[in-house]
């Protein structure tokens, strides 16, 4: 090799080598590990929610988050009792993750009663401008955000299915959490649909047990009665209890969620809760990129979903319309 050539090779290594380093030390730091914290009202073996957390999981995925890699996903299977609710929340939100998902009123209360810094996203509440965990739906300004259950307009919707898949039904006992503002509104929405339907309807406060079962009971000694189940935590809390009352009196009964139907139910309408998992991912992703629960606008559900349950229906001596059958998501036979 001639010597000027032999000065230029290392003038050029010279002049290469302090660009190359920064990015070969940069390749070989390991990406940051995020932490999400997930607290839900079920327990560990729930199906439904093990497809829907696989569902956000997939969701984070495809956006790029891989567990193990650069996210770490500490879930806690709380069960509806709250006491179990507050202990976890509190144990989440000492662990300060980057952020926690948490789903309904029983697990955001107890979580924003924990921490008002940790960013949360709720993939379902039935109104959180009423539970007050954001100051509006287009402007959350706290640190919570995420989706809503439904618009109160769909409320009627359920009177409106009653009716349809039994049409002798002329009065509906509505089950609704008195004590939560959301029951009274759902009820007045299903109150203002009845006379066009020619229906009666009847509100059931939910405070326990044995007022559930008193009034359930006197409804029914009336005839041509049929139950409307309202969304609420407590709607779950006492979900089985609901479900064998309507089978013992013979009760056709609408319900709000999939939940329902598969535990048994006659039909539900609602939303589709694995895709608000999925959407409740791209929240997550965002925050985890820099952006604020209190700039994230609360979301109504875009899918909806309609389950039959053929089974109960035909233990009822329900015949259900074609037109039911038809619109029909999900059919259990």
């Amino acid at each position: 090799m001639r010597r000027r050539e032999f000065i230029t090779l290392l003038g050029g290594a010279a002049v290469a080598s302090p660009m190359l380093w920064p990015l070969a030390a940069h390749a070989q730091q390991p990406e940051r590990m995020r932490r999400i914290g997930v607290l839900l009202p079920a327990a560990a073996d729930d199906a439904q929610f093990q497809a829907r957390v696989g569902a956000f999981q997939q969701g984070l995925g495809q956006l790029g988050w891989s567990i193990g890699r650069n996210v770490r996903i500490d879930i806690r299977w709380a069960t509806a009792n709250a006491a179990e609710i507050r202990k976890h929340a509190a144990e989440l939100a000492a662990l300060a993750p980057d952020v926690i998902l948490a789903q309904g009123e029983a697990t955001v209360g107890p979580l924003l009663q924990a921490t008002r810094t940790v960013p949360i996203v709720f993939p379902a509440v039935v109104d959180p401008v009423a539970a007050g965990f954001v100051d509006s739906l287009a402007r959350p300004g706290g640190n919570a955000t995420g989706f809503m259950v439904f618009e109160y307009s769909m409320s009627g919707k359920w009177l409106e299915l009653l009716k349809e898949i039994a049409p002798s039904v002329t009065r509906a006992a509505v089950i609704r959490d008195s004590a939560n503002p959301a029951g009274p509104a759902q009820f007045g929405i299903i109150q203002a649909v009845a006379p066009s339907l020619r229906m009666e309807v009847t509100p059931v406060n939910m405070r326990d047990a044995p007022e559930i079962e008193r009034a359930i009971a006197a409804f029914a000694r009336s005839p041509n009665g049929g139950l409307i189940l309202t969304a609420s935590a407590l709607a779950v809390v006492h979900s089985d209890l609901i479900i064998t009352l309507a089978a013992r009196h013979k009760l056709p009964a609408v319900y709000v969620t999939r939940f329902f139907a598969v535990a048994g139910g006659l039909i539900s309408y609602g939303p589709d809760f694995v895709d608000q998992y999925r959407r409740a991912a791209g929240y997550v992703d965002r925050i985890l990129k820099g952006a604020k629960p209190a700039d994230l606008p609360v979301q109504a559900p875009v899918k909806y979903e309609t389950v039959l349950n053929l089974k109960t229906a035909k233990a009822l001596g329900i015949t259900v319309p074609a037109s039911v059958l038809v619109r029909a998501d999900e059919v259990i036979e």
